[in-house]
């Protein structure tokens, strides 16, 4: 089932060029669960084959990425977060999932949601609390832009870089996921320390304040 899904979102980036990377990483920024990982690096790819440039793959993934999380952002905004962790779970939004999204924009805000733009899990989440906080949507839109930038930039250079040398990985999904996650490893696990020597930092102002 999966591998068909997966092979199904491949023809829709190679044949519908620039259009499938923007609606495939608009439904990656919502509740479908479609991993980037499996958009913008085929899509980089076919770009250095001459198909697509590598800019406007980048460009293409960090709009969609923007019109998914706005979407989510209006609909919890207007819909509230009651019923959030009232229905969330139909669209397999756990509770617990909900809570540490909640809790990252409630502690950290923009940067909470720069940082979670590349960041698994929490990256298709995020936009929902912010809404449901009602953060300055002008904010919320350049923090998102930036970080799903970053995020598209690097998942294009790296699938670039993987697909290149192993074209082959294209008829393996889940090989070239695995390859992907495990060349990105590095990445995440640098995002994922300044973000907690972030919280140090503001957890370290706030008892200074007491």
């Amino acid at each position: 089932m999966l591998h068909s899904l997966v092979l199904l979102w491949f023809s829709w980036v190679r044949d519908g060029g620039y259009l499938g990377v923007f609606f495939l990483m608009a439904l990656e920024s919502t509740i479908v669960p479609i991993p980037s990982e499996l958009i913008l690096p085929p899509a980089a790819f076919w770009a250095a084959q001459g198909h697509m440039s590598f800019w406007g793959v980048v460009a293409a993934g960090t709009l969609g990425s923007y019109a998914g999380s706005a979407v989510s952002y209006l609909a919890c905004r207007w819909l509230g977060g009651r019923f959030l962790h009232q229905y969330g779970r139909y669209v397999l939004l756990t509770d617990e999932k909900i809570t540490m999204a909640e809790r990252l924009v409630r502690d950290h805000g923009a940067f909470g949601i720069f940082v979670s733009r590349m960041l698994p899990v929490v990256r298709h989440l995020i936009s929902m609390p912010a809404g449901v906080f009602k953060m300055d949507f002008k904010i919320f839109s350049l923090v998102t832009l930036s970080g799903a930038g970053i995020w598209c930039y690097i998942l294009a250079l790296w699938g670039q870089k993987i697909l290149g040398a192993h074209p082959e990985l294209l008829n393996s999904p889940e090989q070239m996921m695995s390859a992907v996650k495990s060349e990105m490893i590095w990445f995440v696990a640098g995002i994922a320390g300044l973000a907690l020597l972030y919280s140090l930092v503001v957890f370290y102002k706030k008892s200074l304040r007491k």
